[in-house]
């Protein structure tokens, strides 16, 4: 794999039954080459959106280390916390700071699975996250969609 690998990801999230699924999908030029997802309890639309990308570059990882690599993803939410918040959260001992000197620091959602992702991105370098946006028939992203509310749907789905 010598081009740059394109990974779509995605989460989705079923806020009645506080679970939810992942998925990423890599493609090399216009072929998939890979797909996974999973499903899981979780407390947010956001978590399986980390959790999408998260997964994605532990494959990565795995799968293609040295290979260049645009993560895509329709979260806001993923994109400017691996491009700007992780550095400020980091720097805060992982928690919120305000300039109100008085208020409380808080904790961030989701703190351990940004930390294994802040982690990630640290070792590879290589990675780059870009928003697309959902749902307007970018291929990958929408194969990613799928994949996401399969996995969700399955694990729904009663023992045979």
């Amino acid at each position: 794999m010598t081009d740059t690998l394109q990974i779509y990801t995605d989460g989705s999230f079923d806020a009645a039954s506080r679970s939810g699924g992942w998925a990423f999908v890599v493609m090399e030029a216009d072929r998939q080459v890979h797909v996974a997802h999973g499903a899981m309890d979780g407390p947010s639309n956001n978590s399986f959106e980390v959790l999408s990308v998260l997964n994605a570059i532990s494959w990565l990882e795995k799968e293609a280390p040295t290979s260049p690599v645009i993560i895509w993803t329709d979260s806001a939410h993923v994109v400017e916390g691996c491009g700007r918040w992780r550095f400020i959260w980091r720097g805060n001992g992982w928690k919120r700071i305000r300039s109100n000197l008085n208020e409380r620091r808080r904790t961030i959602p989701d703190v351990k699975l940004w930390q294994e992702l802040d982690a990630l991105l640290e070792r590879n370098p290589h990675v780059r996250i870009r928003l697309c946006k959902g749902h307007s028939g970018v291929l990958g992203n929408e194969h990613a969609d799928v994949a996401a509310k399969a996995a969700f749907a399955r694990d729904l789905q009663p023992d045979a």
